[in-house]
């Protein structure tokens, strides 16, 4: 898509400049595609499943049911980010382009930085704590507690769980030192002062760049 500077200030060089340089630092090669829209084609056959780079870029809009987002896919040692922002709001894209960034930093955290992340959701289900950042964690949560109540931290529903709630959580925390986001309460939002732990957590782990801050009182130091 043609794109004036300000565009590309806002959509390329403004949320890549914002990444911690320990994420920037672990990410292999990214090529970034913005293109009109994304969809994913029906699948013709029960038999036959889609599979990555069966996306395809259209140019008129798709029919919501087939309108995707984003597109990720690996090529060779690079891994190709595509994101269909024709019609959608500038915040939108930010949260999906640092949700495929978080998925891509969640298969190289280091045990040092995953296991204080275990303790923390240990310490949130001794407490009953109820809630969860986004969505998809929040499903993978609800669907734990009803089938496993009495889980150990090394079963794979745990685990799969944890991966999720550590996306969701690095996505948050990378969106807010680029923007200025509000978290919209609900019935399955996570309380203030858990979600403050968590980003806390990613703080340590994650430092900002310089000139970068994660919340009000860390813009005194900007």
């Amino acid at each position: 898509m043609p794109m004036g500077e300000e565009e590309l200030k806002e959509y390329l060089q403004e949320p890549i400049a914002a990444l911690p340089p320990s994420i920037s630092s672990r990410l292999p090669r990214i090529l970034i595609c913005l293109v009109p829209y994304l969809e994913q084609p029906a699948v013709k056959s029960k038999s036959k499943k889609t599979k990555a780079g069966d996306q395809i870029v259209s140019m008129d809009k798709p029919d919501a049911s087939k309108q995707l987002m984003t597109a990720n896919m690996a090529h060779g040692a690079e891994m190709v980010l595509a994101f269909g922002i024709k019609d959608q709001e500038v915040a939108d894209y930010h949260y999906h382009f640092y949700r495929s960034i978080a998925s891509l930093v969640a298969d190289k955290v280091t045990p040092k930085e995953w296991d204080p992340f275990l303790d923390l959701l240990s310490l949130e289900f001794d407490a009953e704590v109820h809630g969860e950042v986004d969505e998809s964690s929040w499903v993978l949560k609800e669907a734990l507690l009803a089938d496993e109540p009495n889980f150990k931290r090394s079963s794979k529903p745990f685990q799969e769980y944890a991966k999720q709630s550590f996306i969701d959580s690095l996505t948050l925390y990378l969106h807010g030192i680029c923007c200025d986001i509000d978290v919209e309460p609900g019935p399955r939002q996570l309380r203030t002062s858990y979600l403050r732990k968590r980003l806390l957590l990613m703080k340590s782990i994650f430092v900002p760049g310089e000139g970068f801050a994660v919340f009000p009182e860390d813009e005194k130091n900007t």
